[in-house]
């Protein structure tokens, strides 16, 4: 898709009404030039000066018009293209969005999207210079069919010249905007291992001089070269200019007979011709950058797409009286892994019971987590089946499935806004639990929002933990909860919360390593390299 088919989708009557708008300022345009080359002629009239003044205003008027409905259906499609991206994250499955990475996905809604809603401005300005340089060549052809064949013939060839140039910018600037995605990896690296990297001189220095310059280098590189292109297409395009003109006065006189008058008249029009067509060359290198981007967004939302989830509004009611959750021969395999020695979670057999508290325990990178996501059902088994009470879960279902988990995870996002759960007294129960939680003197419950998340990852951790307690679900999940709580949450949260929800029927899933408070499960479900190794109900 290029830029101007993307907002030729926004709306084709509002495009027509601009294309006519803009047609009637170009044609008034070369009348103008007309009128002046009749009065600079000595054709110079009382009436002449009227029609002047109302071809003006008229220019005016419909140039108006035109970018008006221009620049709001360029701002619409930039809006629609937005929203598309974000619908086609929400509807992705979560593999698909760990295997783009999150330096992809920001470095396109952000940079991108706004590289492309700053372009975007510049395209009914170039309608107008278009407009306007189409109305003063239709003006050339009437003055002289020779003369406007030969001068065609000589722009064609010019504006094939220099989209060889443009050409060769793009290719720079796609190489560039590839580079890019890597330079936000690094930015991100800084922000996130900064810790790290101030505690190791020598990794420091080797992501700053290695990593981090090489790709500003290369991204530097890149776009010098593109510009470079670009100012070479402007400063050809200038010449071209004077050696049109040249070619008009001094050569072809010598070969047809053409009126000094109509030379004139070519000579004035093709001037101020030349600061319509400097303006759309100038926003080429607006447009070349915008069309890479776009090229980028496509190709996310092509991957976006690809496989995409059915996320209808939820009819079913949430399950809270089901009586057995199974996992029959689940594997699951991570894309992309090397085909020797690669991970693979598998076959697991489980059936879960209502009011069980169990612990999923193992060493790191046994599969803790990946079984967390497969029983969620964030990730899709490659095969098996998981069954709630005997309904196999499949793509008519899955999001159904998943609203009966509250889950918190070890890299939960906080949410400053609560979802309204139809609990009247909701801001009531929600200012005991952050007594309880001991977060009340750090945040507060307005109309269902958190005054403030700038906590600790321990607080922020408490306040999920909190946001999952209200949503009242028949499955519970915890990953590594208690990882970053000091000893007495840790207790309140193992020997009080967990507790509570059991008692509530709830059945709870444990991720933990806190081998302390293991005699507190029902059940303890093992893990090693993907395989269960027990699965008991008495284990110690």
């Amino acid at each position: 898709m290029n830029l101007f088919w993307l907002v030729l989708r926004a709306s084709r009557l509002q495009i027509a009404i601009a294309i006519l708008t803009g047609l009637v300022s170009g044609g008034s345009t070369a009348r103008l030039i007309g009128l002046i080359n009749s009065a600079i002629s000595g054709n110079f009239t009382d009436n002449l000066v009227w029609y002047f003044g109302a071809l003006a205003l008229v220019v005016l008027f419909n140039s108006l018009i035109c970018q008006f409905l221009l620049i709001n259906i360029s701002e619409d499609a930039v809006y629609r293209l937005r929203l598309r991206l974000s619908e086609g994250i929400l509807s992705s499955p979560l593999i698909n969005l760990e295997q783009l990475g999150p330096n992809r996905l920001m470095a396109t809604l952000t940079e991108d999207i706004t590289t492309l809603s700053n372009t975007v401005y510049a395209i009914p300005f170039i309608c107008v210079d278009i407009a306007i340089i189409g109305g003063c060549l239709i003006y050339l052809y009437w003055l002289s069919g020779i003369v406007f064949a030969v001068t065609v013939g000589f722009i064609m060839v010019a504006v094939g010249s220099i989209q060889l140039l443009i050409n060769n910018a793009q290719h720079f600037l796609n190489l560039a905007r590839n580079e890019q995605d890597r330079l936000f990896q690094h930015f991100r690296t800084l922000t996130d291992g900064i810790k790290e990297l101030k505690l190791h001189a020598t990794r420091r220095q080797e992501f700053f001089s290695e990593e981090l310059q090489t790709s500003a280098a290369i991204s530097r590189k890149h776009n010098v070269a593109a510009l470079l292109s670009f100012s070479i297409g402007q400063g050809w395009s200038n010449l071209l200019f004077f050696i049109l003109v040249g070619l008009l006065l001094f050569a072809l006189p010598n070969y047809i007979a053409i009126e000094r008058s109509i030379l004139s008249a070519y000579v004035l029009t093709l001037t101020y011709l030349l600061l319509p067509m400097q303006s759309i060359l100038d926003k080429l290198q607006q447009l070349s950058k915008a069309s890479v981007t776009l090229q980028k967004i496509e190709r996310i939302g092509l991957k976006l797409t690809a496989e995409t989830e059915t996320n209808s509004a939820i009819k079913l009611p949430l399950t809270q009286n089901w009586t057995k959750l199974e996992l029959q021969q689940v594997t699951h395999a991570y894309p992309d892994e090397q085909e020797d020695n690669h991970f693979v979670l598998g076959p697991i057999d489980l059936t879960i019971y209502p009011s069980e508290l169990i612990f999923i325990v193992g060493g790191n990178g046994s599969g803790k987590s990946t079984l967390a996501k497969v029983i969620t059902g964030l990730y899709i088994p490659n095969s098996g089946q998981i069954k709630l009470d005997d309904q196999v879960i499949d793509h008519r279902n899955r999001e159904w499935y998943r609203q009966q988990f509250s889950v918190v995870f070890a890299d939960s996002y906080l949410f400053e806004r609560l979802l309204d759960t139809g609990n009247a007294d909701l801001d009531i129960q929600v200012r005991q639990y952050l007594r309880l939680l001991n977060l009340d003197s750090k945040v507060k419950i307005v109309k269902g929002q958190l005054t403030t998340t700038a906590l600790s990852q321990g607080q922020q951790k408490r306040l999920v933990l909190l946001t999952a307690y209200l949503e009242n679900r028949p499955i519970c999940l915890f990953d590594e909860w208690a990882s970053e709580q000091d000893p007495n949450f840790r207790e309140f949260f193992y020997k009080q919360i967990l507790l509570n929800l059991k008692q509530q029927g709830k059945t709870v899933f444990v991720i933990s390593h806190d081998a302390h408070y293991f005699p507190l499960a029902d059940r303890i479900i093992k893990l090693d390299y993907g395989k269960v190794e027990y699965d008991s109900y008495n284990p110690l």
